[in-house]
């Protein structure tokens, strides 16, 4: 990761769709179309700012089964 550390990261609550694409090991666009899929939801902070709640990706790959 290049200026954010995984530690720092992992202590957050809300994500941004890069931050996340990067603590996932995703594309950028696997984000959006996680929540064009309606699997993620994109909080709206601002007309420029989406951020993704922590525990709702944690729910989401806890529940994945490997097969």
């Amino acid at each position: 990761m290049s200026t954010i550390q995984y530690s720092e990261m992992r202590q957050k609550k809300y994500y941004r769709a890069r931050e996340l694409s990067q603590l996932l090991g995703v594309g950028l666009s696997t984000i959006w179309l996680y929540a064009k899929e309606g699997k993620l939801t994109p909080k709206k902070l601002s007309a420029r700012v989406t951020v993704f709640d922590i525990e709702e990706i944690n729910k989401l790959f806890n529940s994945v089964e490997v097969a």
